[in-house]
């Protein structure tokens, strides 16, 4: 088996167990302890795990640790496109748009529409490189694209003292923020304590929140908070969300008045409507079950 077959299957325990013994990977894989070592040391080095005596964990194992942007990015990705896409719903023309960092926010600015005038402010160097060959805003349309300054951190976002003074000069219309973790208690959180600040401003500085992450999100808590759940007026979720413990949901469902479930590809449903999304909140009267 090639190391990068074998880097793969690696991944693919860590993510689904949080951590996982060299010994065990070595067992199943049929190879030495050594070879799994020099596998870990691998991944290790490009950010996609954490490795911890014994064996590796996942990046997003501690709360105070922030995974880098290409780490993030290989996670869950059908249901970051389909939330991207349900998502863009939410933006009208002429829109003045703040936008966090984040994969799945990253998900969303390759799909804006480049016809509609609008105006994007944002502290993610990947979501501006994905607009930079659109920026023509003026009589030819396109994006208009301001880079908001500052530190850059693990995930590609720039922070700090700068940023938010950036920030303070903005009104938007719309925020859409990406979250490391989502609790009922604990609000939207964050690993990195200056991004947490950055994005709190962005919540100040904008008319609505939407929030945009996957169901895996649901339950984390990072180490710094950025906002209350009541402070969301949109949840851009996936439908592995109805998954989670009846008490969590329904105190979820009370606290955010607005929450969209999208159907990812490998949905009972198909491909066919991993596109489209749903209300989870009962009754909300501007979203209507997707006709089939």
């Amino acid at each position: 088996m090639l190391a990068a077959q074998r880097q793969h299957v690696i991944l693919q325990e860590v993510h689904s167990g949080g951590t996982v013994r060299v010994t065990a990977l070595a067992a199943l894989l049929d190879v030495s302890e050594m070879t799994i070592r020099r596998d870990i040391e691998a991944l290790d080095a490009g950010g996609l795990v954490l490795r911890v005596h014994g064996g590796a964990a996942r990046t997003d194992s501690f709360s105070a640790l922030e995974p880098a942007f290409a780490s993030k990015s290989t996670r869950e990705q059908p249901a970051k496109a389909a939330i991207a896409a349900a998502a863009l719903k939410l933006v009208q023309p002429g829109m003045t748009l703040l936008v966090s960092g984040g994969t799945t926010t990253f998900e969303l600015a390759r799909i804006l529409p480049r016809n509609y005038g609008l105006t994007v402010a944002t502290n993610s160097v990947m979501v501006a490189n994905s607009l930079a060959a659109t920026d023509t805003a003026g009589d030819t349309g396109g994006i208009r694209t301001l880079v908001l300054g500052g530190e850059r951190t693990p995930s590609e976002a720039l922070v700090g003292p700068l940023t938010v003074q950036a920030i303070s000069t903005i009104a938007a219309d719309l925020c859409f923020m990406g979250a490391h973790g989502l609790d009922v208690r604990a609000g939207v959180t964050s690993p990195n304590l200056l991004e947490a600040e950055v994005n709190t401003a962005m919540v100040r500085a904008s008319a609505q929140l939407a929030i945009l992450a996957d169901s895996s999100k649901h339950g984390l808590v990072g180490l710094a908070r950025i906002c209350p759940l009541s402070a969301i007026h949109t949840l851009v979720t996936d439908s592995g969300i109805r998954k989670a413990p009846a008490g969590a949901l329904t105190a979820l469902q009370q606290a955010v008045p607005d929450i969209r479930t999208a159907r990812i590809p490998d949905s009972p449903r198909g491909p066919a409507e991993s596109a489209s999304a749903s209300p989870l909140t009962p009754g909300h009267p501007s979203h209507q079950q997707p006709k089939e």
